[in-house]
This record gives C-alpha cells, sequence and structure tokens, in this order.
C-alpha cells in the first residue's frame, strides 16, 4: 500500500499549470517539522514536492498561499530523469488525492465567498430585539 499523511506548511505560493491537453495541475512544497529534536536540540525538517489534479489543483492555488498550513493526503510518485548534464536524477513527488486547509479563515486575509482581500471596514452584526409578548404562550 502506498499511502502518506502529511501535516506542514507550504514554502512557496502554489503554481497553478494545465497540461498540453488542458488538465489542470498544482504544484507546492510544505515543509513538515519531525516529531524529535536532533542531538543539539533543533528540530528537523523535511521538505515535500506535492502535485494536485484538476479540480483539487484549482482549489489549492484559488485558497492557499505560502506559509499556510495544510493537511495533505495521497501518495509517492517515484520520477527518474536525465539533467541537463546528462545524469540520471531521481525525483519523489507526493501525488495529493485529499487536502485540507488548516490555516484559520481569518489568517489568510481572504473571505470564504470572493478571492479578494477583506476590507478593513468592521462588518455589522445583526442584533436581536427582545420580545416582551407573553399573551400567545398556552400554558
Amino acid at each position: 500500500m502506498n499511502k502518506v499523511f502529511l501535516i506542514g506548511n507550504l514554502t512557496r505560493d502554489p503554481e497553478l499549470r494545465e497540461t498540453a491537453s488542458g488538465v489542470p495541475m498544482c504544484r507546492f512544497a510544505i515543509a513538515v517539522t519531525r516529531p524529535y529534536s536532533s542531538q543539539d536540540g533543533e528540530r528537523q525538517t523535511d521538505f515535500f514536492e506535492c502535485t494536485a489534479w484538476r479540480g483539487l489543483g484549482e482549489t489549492i492555488a484559488r485558497f492557499t498561499k505560502k506559509g499556510n498550513k495544510v493537511a495533505v493526503v495521497g501518495h509517492i510518485q517515484i520520477r527518474n530523469y536525465e539533467d541537463n548534464q546528462g545524469a540520471r536524477r531521481t525525483a519523489v513527488d507526493v501525488i495529493v488525492q485529499d487536502c485540507e486547509f488548516l490555516t484559520p479563515k481569518d489568517s489568510n486575509g481572504f473571505d470564504d465567498v470572493a478571492d479578494e482581500p477583506r476590507s478593513s471596514a468592521p462588518k455589522k452584526r445583526a442584533t436581536l430585539q427582545a420580545m416582551d409578548d407573553d399573551s400567545d404562550i398556552p400554558f
């Protein structure tokens, strides 16, 4: 079984692109802190390259940015390729199947309806009016 669960912070803004056939794909990276410290007391961090396809990729690109905390569920894919100097390289990617946004809505600067920054004007709250009419109560 090839399944991975990661919680981390985006290291850069997601990049949304399309394949030659028009399929949307989003690439981003997350930093995941290890649950233990090294001998000198420092916590180690691992960096994972992630790819999300189609609607999920579009959603991630629209609603996240560098620094946001996300939970990612997916699987590992290993690619072999040759770099510009002809050396064989291996790349490890997480193919995202599900993503949960963990950064609170208020801290990313966007409304949940529109992809525009919120205004700094405070929103008016609806006020309740007291009713003092007990004449219709049957008991």
